[in-house]
């Protein structure tokens, strides 16, 4: 069993910000990438920002700048995944989903999705 438990979400007003952090625990061999997706209301899930297991880092355009993706590693090869948000915008509302695709002992890789925190940008 694998689980990215999220936390951090909360309502914000806008030029606020935030700090979302997803902890993956479980029965993990390696972590090879996690990331942040968000979907608003009447939209499709999207990516974020990502990093690799080699600290590279992707961000989608909008939040290029004000957002940053970080991990710390932990014990058994888990980790946990930050995202500070800067700078935050009312577009920026929406829930937030951590992943992460992880080796199991099997030697197979699966992507896992968190339950999702709800972030709330206000004007």
């Amino acid at each position: 069993q694998v689980q990215l438990v999220e936390s951090g979400g909360d309502l914000v007003q806008a030029g606020g910000s935030l700090r979302l952090s997803c902890a993956a625990s479980g029965s993990i061999l390696s972590i090879r990438a996690m990331g942040w997706y968000r979907q608003a209301p009447g939209k499709q899930r999207e990516l974020v920002a990502s990093i690799t297991s080699e600290g590279s880092t992707n961000y989608a355009d909008s939040v290029k700048d004000r957002f940053t993706i970080s991990t710390i590693s932990r014990v058994n090869a888990k980790k946990t995944v930050y995202l500070q948000m800067n700078s935050l915008k009312p577009e920026d509302t929406g829930v937030y989903y951590c992943n992460a695709n992880i080796r199991r002992y099997s030697g197979s890789n699966y992507d896992y999705w968190g339950q999702g925190t709800q972030v709330t940008v206000s004007s």
